[in-house]
């Protein structure tokens, strides 16, 4: 095993060298790191993994600041496996043959290979399938870390071989400890009133990273004795900190009730929020998204048209830029708020995915499928489809279901807004299938 002191030594870095305090303030062992205790902590779930001494390949998945890297590099120190780091975004194919050949001429010495590969989601496919063979052979331990949604951004196959981790922003309270611990170090206490204090810890937006590195910031700029106030922090920094409620919980209770006031059909209500949240200097770009989510989750069908507004209206705010764009966020609200309210689609989703998850890989029927060559064509795969735009109504009433599952029924339109039309259009199809099918 490494000596502690080697853990997080930088390549060519003198040791006497100036070190950031992020860097210096880096947890040595598993238990030290802050804001991840459903992960570290004493029942958590990579102090299971290595209690069992083995890992397996991971995703880590969680905003930046989280402990992705620290936490990749005590795993490889806990285990007695060589860490090896990379980025995505500096590294190609050649890179990884170099990394993967290293690390099976360790292996061969009887040493493993714990390689991080840090913004995993942009290599693209075929980067991704190059981790496969290794991944399977052993040769590497891949710990893989994204910002993004593994589920959108990585392939199937290399999800299918790695447990995917969450890493959660730090809260208040995690900041708070990360802080203390930042002051014990420094052997002083920040300077800085209770009221900043609480300000630092909100621009810091769940960043641990963030918070350390604004801390020192705050000792490099205060003046011997001076005891900086809020205000003052925000000129000495130049970071604005979010004008929440007294609570201090952060964004995600006024994305709530901006998200909640739509819902509800409350334009000036949705209003206030949103303009609470754009004067707290809220990234726009996010309210933009939840917008697009309300459309589709509390509108979807009823009004169609509510997507493709809060659509155009992040379009326009990406073309304006701010404030001149924030107006456009503020007519997206206005509408989504008026608009008739549908969580049809919602629903019918949730639950379509819960019997596709149930059933597992049912084929479809052998009418519904493509023929390109001739073995399919004798097996039946085609045989017997009727094409709807031939059919009587352009409506041919065959079943698509897969045999063993049986016709199910998810969606069910609203009486409100267009899904009005949408629920005699599907009543009427039903009673041409039944018709054409013979049913009662």
């Amino acid at each position: 095993m490494p000596p502690m002191s080697d853990l997080f030594a930088s390549a060519g870095l003198d040791a006497g060298a100036p070190r950031p305090l992020a860097d210096r303030l880096r947890p040595r062992r598993l238990s030290e790191v802050v804001g991840q205790e459903h992960l570290t902590g004493p029942d958590g779930a990579l102090t299971r993994l290595l209690a069992s001494r083995s890992l397996g390949s991971l995703v880590f998945w969680g905003p930046p600041g989280t402990g992705k890297t620290t936490v990749a590099r005590l795993l490889a120190h806990e285990t007695e496996l060589h860490f090896e780091q990379i980025s995505a975004i500096f590294s190609g194919i050649a890179d990884l043959r170099k990394v993967f050949e290293a690390a099976r001429k360790r292996r061969a010495t009887g040493q493993g290979t714990l390689l991080f590969v840090d913004e995993i989601h942009r290599f693209n496919r075929s980067q991704l399938d190059a981790f496969l063979p290794v991944m399977e052979d052993g040769t590497v331990t891949l710990v893989g870390a994204t910002t993004e949604n593994p589920s959108f951004e990585l392939n199937a196959a290399l999800l299918s071989r790695a447990r995917v981790l969450l890493f959660r922003a730090l809260d208040a309270t995690a900041l708070a400890r990360l802080l203390a611990r930042a002051e014990e170090m420094e052997g002083q206490a920040l300077p800085l009133d209770e009221e900043a204090r609480a300000a630092l810890i909100r621009m810091a937006d769940g960043d641990g990273r963030a918070a350390l590195t604004l801390a020192e910031e705050v000792w490099r700029s205060a003046r011997p004795g001076e005891i900086l106030d809020a205000e003052k922090l925000q000129t000495l920094v130049q970071r604005r900190a979010p004008i929440y409620d007294k609570a201090q919980e952060g964004h995600y209770n006024l994305i709530s009730a901006l998200h909640k006031t739509v819902r509800g059909s409350d334009p000036d209500a949705a209003l206030y929020y949103l303009c609470r949240m754009l004067d707290a200097g809220e990234d726009r770009l996010f309210i933009a998204r939840r917008l697009v989510r309300m459309a589709v989750e509390d509108i979807g069908l009823a009004d169609p048209q509510a997507l493709v507004v809060a659509n155009a209206a992040k379009d326009a705010f990406d073309f304006l830029g701010s404030p001149e764009g924030e107006l456009a966020l503020a007519q997206v609200t206005v509408y989504l708020a008026c608009a008739p309210k549908s969580n049809a689609v919602y629903s019918a989703y949730k639950a379509a995915t819960r019997v596709a998850k149930a059933a597992g890989s049912l084929a479809p029927p052998r009418t519904i499928l493509n023929a390109p060559t001739g073995l399919m064509k004798r097996i039946g795969y085609g045989e017997g489809y009727r094409y709807d735009h031939d059919e009587p109504d352009a409506f041919s009433g065959q079943d698509y279901w897969p045999e063993a599952l049986g016709r199910q029924h998810f969606y069910e339109p609203t009486d409100r807004g267009m899904e009005t039309r949408y629920r005699e259009r599907l009543a009427y199809w039903e009673r041409l299938r039944q018709e054409r099918r013979g049913e009662d």
